[in-house]
Order: C-alpha cells, then sequence, then structure tokens
C-alpha cells in the first residue's frame, strides 16, 4: 500500500475511534470535558500513577461473561486525558456470547454508535459501565440485576479473535473495569532491592 495512503488510513481510523468515544459520551449523557484519562478521584494522574480503587462495595461486581474470559487487552490510561490509550479491557468472546450487567442498575444507553451496538448500564454514584459490540433489545430505563444478561456480542473489530470491549467510568473519568471485580491488571515491576 503506498505511505501517503497508510497514512491517510491511519488518520482517519483515529478520527473514527475519537468520534466514537465523544458519541458514546454525549448519547450516555456525560459531558464532552469527561474525555478519557482522569483517575476515579482526586487530581488529573500523571505518567506512572495508578488511579485510586473502587469503594470495597464495588469489588463484589462480577464479570460480564461466563466463564470468566481471558483478557485480550487490559486497561491502559494515557499518560495525559488526550492522549491515546486503552479505556476498558477487551475479554474475549465469541460472537453471540451473553454479556451480562456486572452490578445492579439502570440501562442508561442502548443503541448504535458508528456503527457498533453499545450498552451503558448506569450503577448509581456516577458508575457507568459500557459495552461493545453488543446486541440488545433492553430499552432506557430498564432496571437490570447482577448477572442479568444485557444482550450478545455482536461481533469483532479491532482484535483479530471475538471480543467484548468492557469499559467503566466513575464521574466521567475512565477506570480499570478489572479493579472492579478487586484484580490489578497493571504489570508486574521488579523494584532494587535495598
Amino acid at each position: 500500500m503506498p505511505r501517503p495512503l497508510r497514512h491517510r488510513i491511519e488518520a482517519m481510523n483515529l478520527f473514527r475511534a475519537l468520534l466514537l468515544h465523544a458519541l458514546l459520551l454525549t448519547v450516555a449523557g456525560l459531558p464532552l470535558a469527561a474525555l478519557p484519562g482522569r483517575p476515579l478521584e482526586g487530581p488529573p494522574a500523571q505518567a506512572g500513577e495508578r488511579s485510586p480503587s473502587p469503594r470495597a462495595e464495588e469489588s463484589r461486581w462480577t464479570w460480564p461473561l461466563s466463564p470468566r474470559p481471558r483478557v485480550l487487552r487490559p486497561f491502559r490510561p494515557p499518560p495525559q486525558r488526550w492522549l491515546s490509550g486503552h479505556r476498558g479491557a477487551d475479554l474475549a468472546a465469541a460472537q453471540g456470547t451473553a454479556v451480562l450487567s456486572p452490578a445492579p442498575g439502570t440501562v442508561a444507553f442502548a443503541g448504535t454508535v458508528a456503527g457498533r451496538g453499545v450498552i451503558v448500564v448506569d450503577h448509581g454514584e456516577g458508575v457507568r459501565s459500557s459495552f461493545e459490540p453488543v446486541s440488545t433489545g433492553l430499552p432506557r430505563g430498564e432496571h437490570v440485576e447482577r448477572g442479568q444478561e444485557l444482550g450478545t456480542v455482536a461481533g469483532a473489530t479491532h482484535c483479530a479473535e471475538g471480543y467484548l470491549h468492557w469499559g467503566v467510568r466513575v464521574e466521567g473519568a475512565y477506570a480499570d473495569p478489572l479493579a472492579f471485580l478487586g484484580l490489578d491488571s497493571r504489570p508486574s515491576v521488579l523494584l532494587p532491592l535495598g
């Protein structure tokens, strides 16, 4: 592929990703100023800092897939809000796999964003989880319980194999979904002795 064409395609893909995030925030009722990168609370995280852990009661969340899926791509926040990063976790899932609510809540949005099915569940106190690509028949305002089926995985997009993208936002700031399960998805780091 000629170099200028490849750069144009890469730029279009970046534009589509930014547009998808902006549309998802807009349809979920969040301000556009709440774009990714802020920690759960306090000042913006700097490169290498970890977002605070979710409250203890949030660790009673369950996986949105059963059985426990393989994590294809973990949460990797960017060093600055406007930079690229991975603002959720991609979980291995075949098309048609049931997507389950990880905690009780209310469907805040169910529809198509940038050609992909998306469902957003509001868990209260500013905590929302989102799932894509998902096919669902649940209407906005529907109450869901932990473990209740939200819909089914509707196909793959940016991963070679089937997946479910799971995002969590707290007061508009993206957070690591695995932390809500009591897991730590950060890479291991060896520290010097002494």
